[in-house]
């Protein structure tokens, strides 16, 4: 049976509990921590691939002199990161 897939809340989510463990380190061996680390990183990797396909997305088009232009949404607006 396939995993269903997570959305980016979900990871979200996920990375933060993660967090919360960690932060809890008497709690957790060695390698425990390490798997959740790692388990992280991955999760953040997979957020961060959402947030570059959604800034992609996210683009405004303008009508000049009779052409179609497209603008990066971030750089029309200017909240860069």
């Amino acid at each position: 049976m396939k995993k269903k897939e997570e959305n980016f809340e979900d990871l979200l989510k996920r990375l933060e509990e993660i967090t919360a463990k960690l932060e809890k380190e008497e709690e957790n061996s060695l390698e425990e921590s390490m798997k959740l680390f790692e388990e992280g990183v991955a999760i953040s990797k997979k957020c961060n691939q959402e947030i570059e396909k959604a800034e992609q997305k996210i683009s405004i088009l303008i009508e000049e002199n009779d052409e179609i232009k497209e603008e990066n949404f971030i750089q029309k607006t200017g909240n860069e990161a």
